[in-house]
């Protein structure tokens, strides 16, 4: 499994394309998938972007739970599941991707994001966005000890 670790401020061209990372784009492998699922994140107002192989892993290990033929609700959670999603490679000579405009917009970007490597996943940012979703270190103390409480 691959780990992405660290922010790349980057900018969407005139065609909508993004250069992925150079640190991100030198973790994939030349003979191997590079393709990545792009989802949009309904809790944080963001993209993630899986490896597709990642993608495969959490998909099957969340539809396993699921009774998709005889539970209305588990056919309508899937179906929100999958909804907002695309398919991107990145390009081999400089890594762009494209990435739907409908995407791109439901996060507010306009030129400027913010790819932040969260270990197994990559979170996609309007630059704005990004700025404004730290957490301010009393925040951040309180959420840590509400979680270390529930261990």
């Amino acid at each position: 499994m691959i780990t992405f670790i660290g922010e790349y401020s980057g900018k969407v061209d005139d065609k909508g394309r993004l250069v992925l990372p150079s640190p991100f784009k030198n973790l994939l492998t030349t003979d191997g998938d590079t393709r990545f699922v792009v989802k949009r994140n309904i809790f944080d107002g963001c993209l993630d972007m899986f490896t597709y192989a990642e993608w495969e892993r959490q998909s099957n290990e969340i539809y396993s739970k699921l009774n998709i033929a005889f539970n209305r609700d588990h056919a309508r959670f899937w179906r929100e599941y999958m909804r907002d999603r695309a398919v991107v490679e990145p390009d081999a000579k400089l890594g762009r991707i494209s990435i739907p405009r409908k995407l791109l917009d439901s996060i507010g970007v306009t030129k400027e994001v913010v790819f932040s490597g969260s270990d197994f996943k990559i979170e996609i940012w309007s630059k704005e966005a990004y700025e404004a979703s730290g957490l301010s270190n009393d925040v951040f103390l309180a959420i840590a000890g509400q979680l270390s409480q529930q261990r």
